[in-house]
């Protein structure tokens, strides 16, 4: 069977796992397809914290939380600090009741980005098909190599990773497999320095009793539906016919009986061109009146958009761009939980930094963008209220975004 030593890379034929015959080293990965298997997916272990620990040593064994503290969420929980249940998205005042301890640093997100672009640099070095998720996160294909290094895609990718944890000092994990779906979940199967394989033979009876919400595309709403209809776990998807599940949920339930299957046609897609896309305007006269630049806000964010679903792509961060009258450029951005083409979501998204900065000075120029871009096929998951913004009202967000404007501005 063949085997990958992870710490010298090398590949060789082995009767038994074990560890390495070249260096002896024990972290290594035996596959019956290891040679074959050409699509990976690389994801930074706790990047934020990772990097937080990586220029403070003090924080080395410390449970470390990357976030807004009291009324704010966990953006990164380190290792440590998972030990005690938290995790991403989880309320900060929930975070520290399980662990009190707990070290909480605020975000440094020009810090992440510059590192995240070295990430991401390195694997462009490996193959120019590198389609990124999010800043520390990416799909590559390596069934090509425009170099011509014969040598099998793994063998490649666990020099990457060696390379990120050397020169960058953070840690990556692997998923190799034979499409995105089945490489993404690879990924998560050995967190953290991990290295996971899924293959042809054994996609199905690994995929069996797995719970419907790994599927892509199946969020919150749509599990609870499939729930409603005795669906819990992708081997009951697998038990209807693919025209009983489009009938019923349409398109997506399509997609559900393919992915039930292991099967994954979407290519690995990468975004060299377009980084990003946004529309702006400039004011007739200077204003700091929320109501207005919210008013001038939504067309733009609607703008944007129809443009990323016209270029067949998905914003994974929002960026808020004013000018103030002393032409000075402000800009916040906001990565999301889940990429999106929705102009109501990318109107809420800025609309809150907006609402923070309204009022303290005056602006000439307002303009909204979407960065982070990764596949349309990964922008926001059917629910049950439907995808789209016909019936939505951008003047019932002001409220919302001015009252959480105001309750952040007390914290402070």
């Amino acid at each position: 069977m063949p085997g990958l030593c992870r710490d010298c890379t090398e590949i060789y034929e082995s009767d038994e796992a074990g560890r390495c015959p070249s260096c002896g080293s024990e972290r290594t990965v035996y596959h019956p397809e290891l040679r074959d298997l050409s699509i990976v997916h690389v994801d930074c272990d706790a990047f934020y914290a990772t990097i937080e620990k990586r220029d403070d040593p003090r924080l080395k064994d410390q449970p470390v939380i990357v976030g807004g503290r009291h009324r704010g969420v966990v953006m990164a929980a380190c290792y440590v600090a998972r030990r005690f249940g938290i995790r991403s998205a989880m309320p900060m005042f929930q975070a520290l009741e399980r662990c009190p301890d707990a070290i909480v640093l605020p975000p440094n997100r020009e810090k992440y980005s510059a590192v995240g672009r070295e990430v991401r640099e390195l694997m462009r070095e490996l193959t120019p098909l590198v389609e990124p998720l999010s800043i520390d996160e990416a799909f590559l294909d390596m069934s090509e190599d425009p170099g011509r290094d014969q040598r099998p895609p793994a063998q490649r990718t666990a020099e990457l990773v060696n390379k990120i944890e050397q020169t960058l000092r953070i840690t990556a994990s692997v998923g190799l497999s034979y499409n995105k779906f089945l490489a993404k979940i690879a990924s998560d199967l050995d967190k953290p320095r991990g290295f996971a394989v899924i293959g042809r033979e054994e996609a199905e009876s690994f995929l069996a009793d797995k719970p419907v919400r790994i599927l892509p595309g199946v969020g919150p709403a749509l599990e609870q539906r499939l729930a409603d209809d005795q669906i819990a776990t992708i081997a009951d998807v697998r038990a209807l016919e693919e025209s009983v599940l489009s009938g019923r949920y349409g398109a997506i339930g399509r997609r559900l009986a393919r992915f039930s299957r292991g099967e994954d046609s979407r290519l690995v897609r990468p975004v060299h061109q377009t980084k990003s896309i946004s529309s702006e305007t400039t004011f007739d006269h200077d204003t700091g009146d929320l109501e207005v630049l919210a008013s001038a806000l939504w067309p733009l964010a609607e703008s944007v958009a129809k443009r990323l679903k016209k270029s067949g792509f998905a914003a994974g961060t929002v960026v808020l761009k004013l000018k103030t009258s002393g032409f000075k450029n402000l800009t916040r951005s906001h990565s999301l939980p889940e990429a999106t083409q929705r102009a109501s979501t990318l109107y809420e998204t800025a609309l809150l930094p907006l609402a923070r900065l309204a009022g303290s000075q005056r602006f000439r120029l307002i303009g909204v963008g979407a960065s982070n871009l990764v596949g349309a096929d990964l922008a926001d998951p059917p629910d049950l209220f439907g995808n789209d913004d016909t019936a939505y009202d951008p003047r019932h967000a002001i409220d919302a975004a001015r009252e959480a404007a105001q309750s952040s501005a007390e914290e402070r």
